[in-house]
């Protein structure tokens, strides 16, 4: 036997999501001092990677967890600098149909 709160509605998101997801743009190939690199758009990302991406001390961490070890070690080889990764972030945004500081925004309110 189910109970049922009165006034109580319950709204299934499922076909919604899916179709957001699927206007997704698709994953955009970069190539920065010939390292070349495929970034997935920012809200396809998993909701615990999510959270970190913005954060300037995980960035890190993040290519990481996108791109593998050995592909931020290519960049570390090929000389990428902060204002590099600042680059990649504000076309990965731009890509991704994002406003700078949107992710964040939307993770903090």
């Amino acid at each position: 036997m189910t109970a049922k709160t009165t006034g109580t509605e319950i709204v299934d998101l499922n076909s919604l999501a899916q179709q957001r997801r699927d206007a997704l743009p698709q994953p955009t190939t970069y190539n920065l001092f010939d390292v070349e690199f495929t970034l997935p758009p920012i809200k396809s990302l998993p909701f615990e990677l999510q959270e970190r991406v913005g954060d300037l001390d995980n960035t890190v961490e993040v290519l990481k967890d996108l791109l593998g070890r050995d592909k931020v070690k290519e960049m570390y080889a090929a000389g990428f600098t902060f204002g590099d990764l600042e680059l990649i972030a504000q076309e990965w945004q731009k890509r991704s149909g994002v406003e700078a500081g949107e992710s964040q925004a939307s993770a903090a309110s």
